[in-house]
């Protein structure tokens, strides 16, 4: 059995592959790509030019029964069958739960996560410069560092070196969580949605009265950075992009979960944050969209600071959303399949063939 699992944003990807012996489970990360400040957790002396591997190759290091992995930008997350969790990769912002003073030449050797003693995790999640983990009690606890809010710790807590239990979502059991650049989203056992951190371009939805900071006006001219960005590289866009946010005086932030009282009487079944916008599957097959729209991303020609409806002819069953772009699974009718066929559909940004059809470069 082979689970695939890519890292959104980053020319990286991490898989499982598990045998099944008799009781017995074993299994074996693999990783490839690259391989910049030990995300792939491979030695030096096992990549290539430049710290890259070519090919799938067997992270060492690691227990063998690991059930399921995630990547952040420049860090990966292995959960084990009994709720163990152990990370590597880039640690400058803590992201790996072993503090801050871990040698950067230990950084790409796979470590479990300290702080997580008590807690049987049963699901993982990273960002750029965050982690955060959920129990089997449905908590949520997180760590890494984040001047956005993305910790949900409340006001203006930017750093935990060590996992911490969002208290804010103390009374809920949560069993997703969503990451984009600076924002976050949580789903609850019940169908309900929290959102917490960066606020611009009401990515979060319509709880601006939470912020604590001013509104940067988000609706300036972009023209600009669309320019600059049609004709380049993906990772060359993503820079200009990350420039931009840096250059914000006032940031909008939500310090910690809010609930997102526009969804009030709707069952959220899926979300999915991209790097500046926001998807959410609704139990009726709605799927709605927030945020930035510079490339289309939002799958409807108008953006507005709620969460509005993409115009999609199909019935999503599944979401994923990246840096500009957007990807359903989409239940279509087939004569050949009983019950129907599945197919991706996909929208927004599409210089390097994201959309899985032909880009302009």
């Amino acid at each position: 059995m082979m689970l695939w699992l890519a890292l959104k944003k980053q020319q990286r990807a991490v898989y499982v592959m598990s045998r099944i012996t008799r009781r017995c489970m074993s299994s074996a990360v693999m990783s490839f790509g690259d391989g910049s400040q030990g995300a792939l957790g491979l030695s030096s002396s096992l990549m290539g030019i430049g710290g890259d591997a070519y090919e799938p190759m067997r992270v060492p290091g690691l227990p063998s029964h690991v059930s399921a992995v995630c990547a952040g930008h420049y860090h990966s997350l292995a959960l084990t069958s009994f709720g163990e969790l152990w990370a590597w990769g880039r640690n400058d912002e803590a992201q790996l739960g072993r503090g801050l003073l871990a040698p950067r030449d230990s950084w790409n050797k796979p470590k479990k996560v300290e702080g997580l003693d008590q807690v049987r995790v049963r699901a993982a999640f990273a960002s750029g410069v965050v982690s955060m983990a959920i129990g089997d009690d449905g908590s949520l606890w997180v760590w890494g560092k984040s001047k956005r809010g993305q910790l949900g710790l409340g006001k203006e807590i930017t750093e935990a070196v060590l996992p911490s239990r969002v208290e804010a979502l103390a009374g809920e059991k949560i069993v997703k969580v969503s990451l984009g650049w600076g924002h976050a989203l949580a789903q609850t056992e019940d169908g309900m949605l929290f959102g917490w951190g960066y606020s611009a371009d009401g990515r979060l939805g319509q709880i601006e009265e939470a912020l604590e900071t001013a509104v940067v006006n988000s609706s300036g001219d972009t023209s600009e950075i669309t320019r600059e960005v049609s004709s380049t590289t993906l990772e060359v866009a993503e820079k200009l992009v990350l420039e931009r946010m840096e250059k914000e005086k006032n940031m909008p932030i939500i310090w910690e979960p809010c609930l997102i009282e526009e969804l009030c009487g709707v069952e959220v079944v899926d979300v999915a944050c991209g790097f500046d916008h926001s998807l959410i599957l609704c139990r009726n097959g709605t799927l709605l969209s927030s945020g930035s729209n510079i490339y289309g991303q939002l799958g409807r020609e108008m953006q507005d600071f709620g969460m509005l409806p993409v115009n999609i002819n199909f019935r999503p069953v599944s979401i994923e959303s990246g840096l500009g772009h957007s990807l359903a699974i989409c239940q279509v009718a087939s004569s050949e399949v009983r019950g129907g066929a599945t197919s991706i559909v996909s929208w927004g940004w599409n210089q390097s063939s994201q959309l899985g059809r032909a880009g302009p470069g």
